[in-house]
């Protein structure tokens, strides 16, 4: 076997969080993902895009990041029961 081919399996092999964590990371990379592009859309909207915006967005990001995580965690389960009272969802 080569090296690179060692390396590469080593790669693929990466270290994963255990399962019980999934209801933690889903909603953590949810809401960071979706507070970084409605902040972005909403902050480019309010100053339009100019370097003003790369100054005033983190800051916009982390605030609604910090409001959004929680509310994550708290509202996804009610929309999960949502979802199953409006798709027939397999079992």
């Amino acid at each position: 076997m080569s090296d690179s081919s060692i390396e590469g399996k080593a790669l693929r092999r990466h270290r994963k969080l255990p399962a019980r964590f999934g209801p933690i990371v889903m909603p953590f990379l949810l809401s960071l993902l979706m507070t970084c592009l409605v902040s972005l859309i909403s902050t480019a909207r309010s100053v339009g895009v100019t370097p003003e915006l790369l100054r005033l967005w983190p800051g916009s990001w982390a605030l609604s990041w910090l409001v959004a995580f929680p509310v994550t965690l708290i509202v996804l389960p009610i929309v999960r029961r949502l979802t199953a009272a409006v798709v027939d969802l397999p079992r």
